[in-house]
C-alpha cells in the first residue's frame, strides 16, 4: 500500500472516530433531553436542540413518547452503525482484505442502514399523520429528513457486502488450490 493511500486511510479513521464521537453526543443529548422533558419540562429549552415537545406531552402522551421512540431509536441506530465502521476501518487488514470478518462487518452495516432508513421513514410518516391532526412537528422533521438516502445506501452495501462475500470465497478456493 503506498504512502498516500496509507496517509488517507488513517484521514477517514479519523473522520470516522469524529463523526461517531458526535453521534454518540447527540444520542446522550437526546437522551437527557427525554429524560429532563419528562420530569424538569421548564428546562428543556435550555438544553440540546432545545427539543421542546411539551405541548405534544400534553396533548397525547401516546404521540410523545412514540415520536421520542423514534428519534431515540434513529440516534442509537446510527451510534451502532458507526461503530461498525470503526471496527471495520481498525481491524482491517488493508493487504488481504477479503475475509470473512470484513465481509460480515460490511453485512451488518448494511443490516443497520437499512433499519435506520426504514425507521426514519416509518417514523416520517406516524409525523405526518400527527401534523395531519395538528400536532406541531417542525422540529422533527430534521431527525428523518434522510431516511430515502439511508435505504438506498443500505442497497448499495448490501451489494458491496456480496460482492466482498464471493470475494472471500474466490480467495479461500484459490488459498487451496495453492
Amino acid at each position: 500500500m503506498s504512502k498516500t493511500n496509507n496517509f488517507v486511510f488513517k484521514g477517514l479513521k479519523i473522520v470516522v472516530w469524529i463523526i461517531f464521537v458526535g453521534l454518540c453526543i447527540e444520542a446522550g443529548g437526546l437522551l437527557v433531553n427525554f429524560f429532563f422533558s419528562l420530569f424538569k419540562p421548564e428546562f428543556v429549552k435550555n438544553l440540546f436542540q432545545k427539543l421542546d415537545l411539551s405541548q405534544m406531552y400534553i396533548a397525547s402522551k401516546w404521540a410523545f413518547f412514540s415520536m421520542y421512540g423514534f428519534i431515540l431509536a434513529i440516534s442509537i441506530l446510527k451510534v451502532l452503525l458507526f461503530y461498525v465502521v470503526i471496527r471495520l476501518v481498525t481491524k482491517i487488514n488493508l493487504s488481504k482484505p477479503f475475509s470473512n470478518f470484513v465481509s460480515e462487518q460490511i453485512l451488518q452495516i448494511s443490516y443497520y442502514t437499512l433499519a435506520t432508513g426504514l425507521l426514519s421513514n416509518l417514523a416520517r410518516h406516524i409525523a405526518m399523520d400527527l401534523q395531519a391532526r395538528g400536532y406541531a412537528i417542525d422540529a422533527l422533521n430534521q431527525f428523518w429528513v434522510d431516511s430515502q438516502a439511508f435505504i438506498l445506501m443500505a442497497a448499495v452495501i448490501y451489494v458491496i457486502a456480496t460482492i466482498f462475500s464471493k470475494g472471500v470465497e474466490i480467495q479461500n478456493e484459490n488459498d487451496l488450490t495453492v
